[in-house]
């Protein structure tokens, strides 16, 4: 890989202010595709999934997903957007292999939902605002997978395979306008805000929004003009960071590059670019000098009707709405009666569904916050999984847990989620099985089993 040149980030900001625009794209969970009846079903064989409308042969005319449609008015008004009285979609031209029509249907100087905001907390408990410009429908296009080279891409490929599976897949795209003033701390804002909206998306049900998978990615456009300057400076664009940290590690490393490239001393030039992120070292790479949107010669879609939302329709989703996530986080954060830090901490493990759930099922909150955030959150923070992804469920805490008045809690250990190690009381040496157990009552089950599901033999155990 290129060595790349990089300021330090305290010199680049002693002289330039970091201006951001995030990009962020959320692959809906319908059941069909934004124009056409087939599948979205993931992980079906290539190109099964396909017909004359997703693939572009002539003659074969687009219908309006209405889910789609609804889905894109929910993100709308749960960001704070105007809700179009009328709207329509827009061809945007321009070739890749894995776009059979040879351009995208999407909307451009017409979105569905514009004019919003979203407020996002950052780590000390400060809220910023981020100004949203739009939220508009468009299609996922296909997938390409280059066979051959050592990094995946196309560069020293031998030959590509494509699949179109994805393509004609409904997305919204939101765009924020310019974000300014948050000087050094532009890249924590950057993973704030794509953290809020993930949540937002998953609270609104509108997409599971898992990073991992595609479902959600995020394009980084970052610039940086000197102190006291009104014009934004030239611009890169980070395409398809596709987790919280690696938004906050691109925006970070751009400053740091643009730095050096902007330094007159250093002779550097910069220029309007695509750039690609690089998960092993939080660098990037450029990619192809980055088009403006006259380049793509968009026009209106001929083939599709505007969309024009009954204004009774509109109001009626709004009163449909979820909690959403920030006052959500600040009742339950009341109600627990933790402090802001710990709430960061459950929201940074991801944990607030699993407590809410472990407590809907008869655990104490305080117990309950406590199992999730000891060992599990230790083993997920370690292994590099996600808390939900532990094969722990919320259903058997209660009796795992053995609430009774005045007795001491008890503590999970690695063994609960099938990793070696005891399960035991706070300061104490008794185990499962254990002679001490076996000194003390049975368990009192209905089954006579115990009720821990990594203690075996569970028909003998006499657990205290």
């Amino acid at each position: 890989m290129t060595v790349i040149d990089l300021e330090s980030y305290e010199d680049a900001l002693a002289t330039y202010d970091p201006v951001m625009g995030l990009e962020v794209h959320v692959e809906l969970g319908t059941k069909t595709k934004m124009f056409c009846g087939c599948s979205t079903e993931l992980k079906q064989d290539a190109n099964s999934q396909t017909c004359p409308v997703c693939l572009g042969l002539p003659g074969a005319l687009p219908v309006v997903n209405e889910i789609g449609v609804e889905s894109a008015i929910k993100i709308g008004l749960a960001l704070n957007c105007e809700i179009a009285e009328w709207c329509r979609f827009a061809r945007k031209n321009y070739f890749y292999p894995d776009m059979p029509k040879n351009f995208q249907t999407s909307q451009y100087d017409e979105p569905i939902a514009f004019d919003g905001y979203l407020d996002v907390q950052l780590e000390d408990g400060e809220i910023f605002r981020v100004q949203i410009e739009r939220a508009h429908m468009e299609e996922d296009t296909g997938k390409s997978t280059h066979v051959g080279g050592a990094t995946g891409r196309i560069h020293g490929a031998s030959h590509s395979l494509l699949d179109y599976n994805r393509a004609g897949i409904p997305l919204i795209e939101i765009v924020t306008k310019p974000i300014e003033g948050a000087g050094a701390r532009a890249p924590e804002v950057a993973k704030a805000y794509v953290a809020e909206l993930r949540e937002l998306i998953k609270a609104l049900g509108v997409s599971e929004a898992r990073m991992e998978m595609g479902q959600m990615r995020c394009d980084v456009n970052l610039s940086l003009r000197p102190h006291g300057r009104e014009a934004f400076g030239t611009r890169s664009e980070t395409k398809n960071v596709n987790s919280l940290r690696s938004v906050e590690r691109a925006a970070r490393f751009e400053i740091q590059h643009r730095g050096v490239a902007l330094d007159l001393e250093t002779g550097g030039t910069i220029v309007q670019e695509t750039r690609h992120f690089h998960e092993e070292d939080g660098s990037t790479t450029a990619g192809r000098i980055k088009d403006n949107a006259e380049d793509y010669r968009y026009f209106p879609e001929p083939d599709l009707v505007p969309v024009a939302p009954a204004r009774d329709w509109v109001e009626e989703l709004r009163k449909g709405l979820p909690e959403l996530p920030r006052l959500r986080r600040a009742r339950l954060k009341e109600e627990w009666g933790v402090s802001e830090h710990d709430m960061q901490s459950i929201l940074n493990a991801g944990a607030v569904d699993l407590i809410v759930a472990t407590t809907e099922v008869g655990a104490p909150a305080d117990q309950a916050r406590k199992w999730w955030m000891g060992e599990l959150a230790r083993n997920a923070n370690e292994t590099g999984r996600a808390l939900d992804e532990l094969g722990v469920t919320p259903a058997p805490v209660p009796a795992a847990l053995r609430f009774r008045p005045g007795a001491p809690p008890f503590r999970l250990s690695a063994s609960a989620a099938g990793f070696p190690g005891p399960w035991s009381r706070r300061r104490s040496s008794r185990r499962c099985g254990s002679a001490a157990a076996a000194r003390s009552p049975p368990s009192t089950t209905a089954s006579g089993v115990c009720p821990v599901p990594a203690c075996r033999p569970r028909a003998s155990c006499r657990r205290p």
